[in-house]
């Protein structure tokens, strides 16, 4: 079965690759108090569909490249571009 993970696109500068930050959960291993932490996937996005911000589901895969083991999905929730950035230019 391969992972399948929801995370924020962080970053969309390469072309065809996204990095995607999935937030989690879980008890430091001393203190036991419940801290979040972040893991960074480089995702495979053919199609250059999502931009910085949206949310995404990924699944695991081959290795594709140095960095990439991931790939896109679907993009689960678009972000809203404000108003007043696309009017003032």
């Amino acid at each position: 079965m391969k992972k399948k993970l929801i995370g924020v696109v962080a970053s969309d500068k390469m072309n065809k690759t996204r990095r995607v930050e999935v937030k989690r959960l879980y008890p430091h291993p001393r203190y036991h108090k419940i801290v979040s932490g972040r893991t960074v996937c480089h995702v495979h996005d053919e199609n250059n569909e999502s931009k910085e911000g949206d949310t995404v589901e990924i699944i695991e895969s081959r290795p594709l490249s140095r960095l990439k083991r991931w790939q896109l999905i679907r993009v689960v929730k678009k972000v809203s571009i404000p108003a007043s950035i696309t009017n003032d230019e």
